[in-house]
């Protein structure tokens, strides 16, 4: 089914399972009329309004708050509408049915208000990435990092860079337009040294030791090594439980373990694997192959002897 950008679409703006409050929010030109759907007026923009919601017999539905933002003032750039209930799975599923069947109103698809602030105008796609990985971060390091270029770190220099490319390319341009002019002699000095200066600064930028993808993502590391060096004894070390099993017996560790860490903010996966030699058993010589593919994809392997 083809959606419209005009249509209003609302969308459960908190995580889903039982809680004390839950959002469910609402942009579109018919944002401001979803209140008459419950039998209730939004109130004045920009002010929490207290509101007993009717479901369609006229029974109270939910004792809310409902916050009206109109267009442009508001996150999307249109009307939009917030309707603080209850965290009940009965109250989300009747407020959100009666949004459904009402005539303009759909349900947002996946990433659709984010869409729409960025098509309005309201933040560039740099900024839109730093708001998903907000969203996504584990740590205060990765939440640092999606905040600096949610308000903008990334796209200023971006900017400069974009309007700095402009001016060079005018000059270049004017050059070849009026090559039999008498332009200034320094204009190509000029074009070469700010040439120069900015390429400087994008390999300086770009130049980061993948620090930044890095806290992104996270590293991957890989303990590796004969048959009890004390890979698995290090594993539950370093995750502070049992969560290897530890034996004497040579082989025990036949499958890849992981545990998830954060060191120094940054989120690792540690995986132990299956001692490295030469053997018969079938199951063991899977586990060694297993490990040897994890040996190639990491970003570190620790060697223990």
């Amino acid at each position: 089914m083809a959606y419209s950008s005009a249509d209003t679409i609302f969308a459960l703006a908190t995580p889903p399972g039982m809680s004390a409050v839950a959002i469910v929010r609402i942009s579109g030109a018919r944002a401001l009329q979803a209140p008459a759907l419950f039998g209730v007026n939004a109130g004045p923009a920009r002010q929490a309004t207290r509101a007993f919601l009717k479901d369609r017999d006229g029974a109270v539905l939910d004792d809310v708050m409902l916050v009206a933002f109109c267009a442009p003032a508001s996150a999307t750039s249109e009307d939009l509408l917030e309707i603080q209930c209850h965290g009940s799975a009965a109250v989300i599923a009747d407020i959100t049915a009666i949004l459904a069947d009402a005539e303009g109103f759909r349900p947002a698809e996946a990433g659709e208000f984010t869409r729409r602030a960025l098509d309005n105008g309201k933040m560039d796609i740099t900024s839109a990435e730093g708001l998903a990985d907000l969203i996504e971060a584990e740590t205060s390091m990765q939440r640092r990092q999606a905040t600096a270029q949610m308000t903008g770190q990334l796209s200023r220099p971006v900017g400069f860079w974009r309007d700095k490319i402009a001016v060079l390319l005018a000059h270049l341009e004017a050059m070849i337009d009026f090559a039999d002019e008498e332009l200034p002699d320094a204009l190509r000095q000029e074009i070469q040294e700010e040439t120069a200066e900015l390429c400087a600064a994008l390999e300086t930028a770009l130049d980061d030791q993948h620090i930044g993808e890095i806290i992104r993502n996270g590293l991957s590391v890989v303990l590796a090594g004969p048959v009890n060096a004390g890979k698995s004894t290090l594993l539950n070390l370093l995750a502070g439980r049992d969560a290897a099993i530890v034996s004497d017996k040579e082989g025990t560790t036949r499958d890849v373990i992981e545990v998830r860490l954060t060191l120094s903010g940054i989120p690792v996966r540690l995986a132990d694997t299956a001692g490295l030699r030469q053997t018969e058993d079938i199951i063991e010589a899977e586990g060694i192959k297993r490990a040897e593919s994890e040996i190639g994809d990491a970003d570190l392997v620790l060697l223990v002897i």
